[in-house]
């Protein structure tokens, strides 16, 4: 087992993160990347006991890919190192990931504490939540959830493109799309102690993390995205024409011309954009076939039973 803990200025509060997985966890490697700290975290993480390394391009997301990249386990964990998830609850996200086979394990953040979960942040993941639930699946309540555990077949097989905290959606995402054998837990969840700043930014995130749901709807989905782009430019393409249509019974002329190539010109642009969405559509479904077969290639910890 490894507990991976990606870390930015958090020396209030690593070595207390990893003092409670040493615990909750004795048998497991404790690794903390640090990335680019001004503080002491490397120092703080070092002395805790956990093995500290360093990623040099910014981001959560870069963060991940360095640590699934750089770190063989059969059962990953992943927490951040602000100590406002419950370390107790690894006992019991690991025994649902062994029991029951699952790929992935998601806290789910169950607070009444209003400073830990601001009000800003529980609707854009409400928000966030409730859209890649329409277009991807409803599995999850709390997609933005940083405490998560995996099995080494999701992390070998995760392509890991996200550069930032836009990273959680993706990690939800690729669980769906595979139809990953997932679960997710209620677990406690507490504000941040005093003296740790949150390195989230609600709207500049919120916004990246968005265009996250769009781009992957459009990889991953591409007759839903380009088929909407269709539909849009086809009832634009006919409320222009009305009028013309209009005007040509009454008198039998077509006065206004550019409208009139301006409406042929929409509706051919959407025809292009519904062909483009079928043709990927064909093209993704092989990417995804591609990559099951990849994430099957990878051995399963039950591999190794009798």
């Amino acid at each position: 087992m490894a507990v991976l803990i990606p870390c930015y200025n958090e020396e209030v509060t690593i070595a207390k993160v990893v003092a409670d997985f040493r615990q909750a966890l004795p048998d497991a490697g404790i690794y903390v990347y640090d990335n680019n700290s001004l503080d002491g975290t490397k120092e703080a993480a070092r002395r805790a006991g956990a093995v500290v390394r360093h990623e040099a391009l910014q981001g959560k997301g870069n963060v991940v890919r360095r640590m699934f990249a750089d770190i063989d386990a059969d059962v990953y964990f992943l927490v951040d190192g602000d100590d406002t998830y419950d370390a107790h609850s690894a006992p019991v996200m690991l025994r649902a990931l062994l029991d029951e086979g699952l790929d992935m394990v998601s806290a789910r953040r169950v607070t009444d504490r209003k400073a830990a979960y601001r009000r800003g942040h529980r609707f854009g993941n409400a928000l966030m939540t409730s859209i890649v639930a329409t277009i991807f699946g409803n599995r999850f309540r709390d997609l933005l959830s940083g405490y998560r555990v995996f099995s080494r077949r999701f992390v070998k097989s995760f392509p890991a493109v996200a550069s930032g905290f836009e990273i959680e959606t993706e990690l939800t995402v690729h669980a769906l799309e595979l139809r990953m054998a997932t679960l997710e837990i209620d677990t406690p969840y507490k504000e941040r102690p005093e003296g740790s700043v949150s390195k989230l930014q609600t709207y500049r995130d919120g916004s990246r993390i968005l265009m996250m749901v769009l781009s992957l709807t459009k990889e991953e989905r591409p007759l839903q995205f380009f088929g909407g782009i269709f539909v849009l430019l086809t009832l634009f393409s006919i409320a222009i024409c009305i009028p013309l249509f209009i005007t040509y019974a009454q008198t039998g002329l077509v006065p206004r011309l550019p409208t009139a190539v301006l409406a042929v010109g929409t509706m051919l642009v959407g025809i292009v954009s519904l062909a483009s969405g079928l043709l990927l559509e064909t093209i993704t479904l092989g990417r995804r076939e591609a990559k099951r077969m990849r994430y099957l290639e990878i051995p399963s910890w039950r591999d190794g039973e009798d």
